[in-house]
């Protein structure tokens, strides 16, 4: 009932319109404008509330859509619409025109509310008695605001072929295909693309609880498929032609045709930070977060680096490669590693063909060139810049087009794309979701939450004390970029910081005894390895005894004390750091092949791994201190392996995301694998590990998204250089 209604007062004609507004925001959004728990809670909200926007539920949904209900649904009847009929006309003028989804350079989309065309004729119509509403109008006026929400896109293709004056710039968002989800931008980074001539879109998806794989989306018919053997895919890009697709998984850079077909690995990519495809037939890409870029033949061959970092200027890592038209040229960003922008962040001009280059603008962002601009993220709004590419230089001043579009600051990456012909794609919101720490039984069941939600670190890396009371993880701090470790008490739910002052801290493991928690602390040039009490005090590094790597990550201490499982990169080895006594350190794996995830036994006779030897991720188990022999557990990929407490599971996640569970017999003279059972699927949030074990092995510590944060869909703007002031053009 309308307002007036459930006061009591004589009602007319314009309830049903107040009707009507109820009933078209819920079919725009999935939920109802006025809601209560009981009938007094539900008049009350009538009576008192205001609806929220829909663009909280369907992000970017055009605001002048927004605009026409909220008319409907106010709590005056004389501020209503006072005729079905003015109604009607305002959401046939929202399809038609499709100026409700205009975009104001600078300003929010919602800002196009206030402006639409004709309002103030419109709204100034309250002479006249007005009439009843047939129930034959309803479907009338539905149906134009199904298609307001849902079809801009063709509406933009029918203007042009209406007029020959430029078209108006619309918005409309894209949804994940039934029963799917979009891939966190976290866990998979940069997770959609163009095609360059804004035919299609490929964005990663899963469904349920299965692997991020790439999906092929037509925007003329909207349908879209799934890619077979792309699982785990992130940072897709367009061939030049679009017939085909570069990607990054299981540490890899691969290849598939976009109908479909084998999927072809090209080059190692341990840690990739984005790949472009040149109509030379030469894909460029960063192999890892640490190194320049490198080039390799988009038909196979050897990868060769093609920039150089220069450490006058501190450089540590050249990223997110972007080729321009000509082919020969790319755009790059260069600046230090670990968290955040650096010192002087830049986006450089590059050559396939020379070690030169050329600054272009101080930002710290990925870079698209496309309608003659540069597209980059500055503060979380994207920015527009006129750019000559054959001088390779810009040559107008950067205006903002679009708002609060997903940023990861840590990683100096927006989740943007654009084509040639005047199509963007986005996401918006935070791009660091926040995710949950849950307990699971060995079937999956959710037990309860264990604390309020965070922006953990990769989407959380869980570690499980000793005595299963408490929790190791690290957190980020946004303001800094930066990561701290935390300890969670798991019973209570409470956490506190371990870890302050500036230092990067985004990994972590507990001590044997869990008196102490190892931690890696990023610094440049080099990186170091910390322990802390668990308690905050005595924090101090490690004597790492010459040991030479960029980035080392603490995995597990052995039960007697004294060693220390690390990874190091770039590289990927594995090794055995004494903790006292005059110990060497133990190289346990180390070559051309990526190792990552190792663990002691219980006993400390055996630490397991995943290696990509075999050209995908399998779990090992080799004998210790001498590696002199090792067994493949897994047999269809695997990760994550982890020992259960008493040493009789191995347990690990396979490609689809089941985690299984190994039979081993501790007593036994070597490593005897048994029988393999599959536990249940996670996707989890991502993470180095996205699960632990309970010392009774009855129960797993996870951290999954949460969903309301990660169901947001993507933005599709067209002609949007539409919205750019002349002097921008």
């Amino acid at each position: 009932m309308a307002p007036e209604q459930l006061e009591g007062k004589e009602g007319d004609a314009r309830g049903d319109i107040w009707a009507l507004g109820a009933t078209l925001y819920e079919m725009a959004t999935g939920q109802k404008p006025f809601e209560g728990a009981s009938q007094a809670s539900l008049i009350s909200s009538i009576l008192r509330d205001e609806p929220r926007p829909m663009q909280n539920f369907v992000p970017m949904s055009p605001p002048a859509l927004d605009r026409a209900v909220r008319q409907c649904l106010t709590k005056d009847p004389q501020e209503r619409w006072q005729s079905a009929g003015d109604l009607r006309r305002e959401l046939e003028w929202l399809v038609a025109s499709g100026a409700a989804s205009s975009v104001t350079p600078g300003m929010p989309s919602t800002s196009a509310s206030t402006a639409s065309a004709g309002s103030s004729s419109r709204t100034a119509t309250r002479v006249g008695a007005p009439g009843p509403l047939p129930r034959s109008r309803w479907l009338l006026l539905a149906l134009p605001a199904a298609i307001a929400v849902g079809a801009l896109l063709g509406v933009w293709i029918a203007s042009r072929n209406r007029s020959s004056a430029a078209p108006a710039t619309l918005q409309a968002s894209i949804l994940p295909p039934p029963g799917a989800v979009f891939s966190s931008s976290v866990t998979s980074p940069i997770p959609l693309a163009m095609s360059p001539d804004g035919s299609r879109i490929v964005y990663c998806a899963r469904v349920g609880e299965g692997s991020d794989r790439l999906w092929v989306r037509s925007l003329a018919t909207g349908d879209a498929h799934e890619l077979a053997g792309t699982e785990g895919a992130q940072q897709p890009f367009f061939s030049p032609d679009g017939r085909a697709l570069g990607f990054f998984a299981e540490s890899k850079l691969k290849r598939v045709e976009v109908d479909g077909g084998p999927v072809i690995t090209l080059a190692s990519a341990t840690d990739p930070r984005g790949g472009s495809w040149s109509a030379r037939g030469v894909i460029v890409f960063a192999p890892d977060y640490r190194t320049p870029i490198f080039r390799v033949a988009a038909d196979g061959g050897p990868a060769v680096a093609t920039t150089v970092l220069d450490s006058t200027l501190h450089e540590e890592t050249h990223r997110y490669p972007f080729f321009l038209p000509d082919g020969r040229h790319f755009l790059y960003l260069a600046r230090r590693a670990g968290a955040g922008a650096g010192a002087e962040p830049t986006i450089y001009a590059g050559a396939l063909d020379s070690p030169e280059r050329v600054g272009v603008v101080g930002v710290a962002s990925n870079v698209v060139y496309a309608s003659g601009h540069l597209l980059y993220v500055r503060q979380s709004v994207l920015m527009a810049q006129p750019f000559d590419a054959k001088r390779l230089r810009v040559n107008g001043a950067a205006v903002s087009l679009l708002p609060d579009v997903r940023m990861d600051e840590r990683f100096s990456r927006g989740v943007f794309s654009a084509s040639q012909n005047g199509i963007l794609a986005c996401m918006v919101g935070k791009a660091s979701t926040r995710s949950q720490l849950l307990w699971v039984d060995r079937t999956g069941k959710r037990l309860g939450a264990v604390g309020e939600p965070a922006t953990y670190f990769f989407g959380g890396a869980p570690e499980v004390s000793p005595d299963g009371t408490r929790a190791a993880i690290t957190i980020v701090n946004e303001m800094r970029g930066q990561s701290d470790v935390w300890i969670v008490d798991l019973t209570s739910g409470s956490r506190r910081q371990l870890t302050v002052g500036e230092i990067d801290h985004y990994a972590c493991s507990w001590g044997s005894d869990g008196h102490r928690v190892f931690m890696n602390s990023l610094t440049r040039p080099n990186a170091a390895l910390s322990f802390c009490a668990s308690d905050g005090s005595a924090y101090r590094d490690l004597d790492l005894r010459g040991v030479v790597g960029q980035d080392l990550i603490p995995w597990d201490e052995s039960r007697d004390g004294r060693y220390l499982l690390v990874t190091r990169n770039p590289g990927a080895d594995i090794l055995a750091l004494p903790l006292e006594g005059q110990d060497k350190v133990l190289e346990l794996a180390a070559g051309p092949t990526n190792e990552n995830w190792p663990q002691f036994s219980p006993d400390g006779r055996f630490v397991s791994y995943a290696s990509d030897q075999s050209g995908r991720d399998e779990v090992y188990a080799a004998t210790f201190p001498q590696s002199d022999a090792r067994w493949q557990v897994s047999q269809n990929g695997g990760v994550e392996p982890r020992w259960s407490r008493d040493g009789r599971e191995l347990l690990f996640f396979d490609r689809d995301n089941h985690l299984n569970a190994v039979e081993v017999r501790p007593d036994a003279a070597t490593f005897e694998p048994g029988a393999s059972r599959t536990l249940f699927q996670l996707h989890g949030a991502g993470g180095s590990w996205r699960y632990d074990t309970a010392p009774d092995g009855s129960r797993f510590l996870v951290s999954v998204p949460v969903e309301e944060e990660a169901s947001r869909g993507i933005v599709l703007i067209t002609n949007w250089t539409a919205a750019l002031p002349r002097s921008a053009k």
